[in-house]
């Protein structure tokens, strides 16, 4: 190989080099931009909810049978609409220590799922049967 030709193989490797990492640095800022957006999102889910539907809204009544998990409820309230993210919905539920008890709720979708929880963390009033 000449002289000539090696210069412009060690250019070009070298443009080649540059590009590659332009391209990496590219998509790891890509990465970063688009996880800190979701971030935010979810974040904001988290603390500052948003309701399924703007005021009336629709009611929905669900049934909280006794030793369902927190989960299950969760993918109840996803499932007929009174709730959009069911993970942000479990994070409020360990952040803000709610519990979920069984009963029959009259929900609707114009609540933000906080409010949700609120109600649901109450214990429902028992009729007495009888007496």
């Amino acid at each position: 190989m000449s002289r000539v030709t090696k210069e412009i193989n060690r250019i070009t490797g070298t443009i080649i080099g540059i590009s590659g990492k332009l391209i990496l640095y590219a998509l790891v800022i890509l990465l970063l931009v688009e996880g800190m957006s979701r971030g935010y999102a979810f974040g904001h889910e988290v603390f500052y909810p948003t309701a399924m539907e703007e005021a009336p809204g629709t009611d929905k009544i669900i049934t909280v049978p006794e030793q369902q998990k927190p989960s299950e409820t969760i993918e109840v309230l996803h499932d007929v609409g009174l709730i959009g993210n069911p993970y942000a919905a479990m994070i409020q539920i360990r952040f803000y220590d709610y519990e979920i008890y069984p009963g029959t709720y009259t929900l609707n979708t114009s609540m933000t799922s906080k409010e949700i929880l609120q109600i649901l963390n109450e214990k429902p009033e028992e009729t007495e049967a009888g007496s």
